[in-house]
């Protein structure tokens, strides 16, 4: 049996299995869409901003995949340092943060700060944190994890995702 430790996440950053795995459930379009209903543009692997911060509108011109790469690890960039700052003096395995980065991508800093699943990792409760992943299965109003919004504008791919974050962050334990 090998024996594990958890990193300080101010130590730590996304691996390249965690920024593929983002790239992989994004998905790429070389124009800006509206993944689900509710949601904002997105672009190349779901980017909604530039570099300069400006917003992605819906009329902004085709990215190549070289360019979508770049504009991700740019919002990666900027968001990991402010993931990192909302944790201090917590030690994560490298899975765990990881999927944690990947879920304040999605759902927003904002959310990330103010979730139970924070809340846990500063107390040192991994496991709590892991199960509160399952809470976020909402996106417009609609509960992501019901059958009746998993049609073609749905948001099953929400509820999914979460449960394969779920799924990884318990064999991380």
């Amino acid at each position: 049996m090998s024996i594990r430790n958890r990193t300080a996440v101010a130590l730590l950053t996304m691996s390249l299995a965690g920024f593929g795995a983002w790239k992989a459930s994004e998905g790429f379009t070389d124009h800006a869409v509206i993944p689900t209903r509710g949601d904002v543009p997105t672009i190349g692997y779901g980017s909604t901003r530039y570099e300069d911060g400006t917003p992605v509108a819906l009329t902004d011109p085709p990215v190549s995949r070289e360019r979508a790469e770049q504009l991700a690890r740019a919002l990666h960039d900027e968001e990991e340092r402010r993931f990192q700052a909302s944790l201090p003096g917590v030690e994560l395995f490298q899975e765990e943060y990881d999927l944690y980065l990947d879920f304040a991508g999605q759902f927003g800093i904002g959310n990330w700060r103010s979730s139970s699943m924070r809340r846990h990792l500063i107390a040192g409760k991994h496991l709590a944190a892991c199960d509160a992943l399952l809470m976020w299965r909402k996106q417009d109003g609609r509960d992501c994890s019901l059958p009746q919004n998993w049609g073609p504008r749905g948001c099953k791919g929400v509820w999914t995702r979460q449960l394969e974050r779920h799924a990884k962050c318990l064999s991380a334990q």
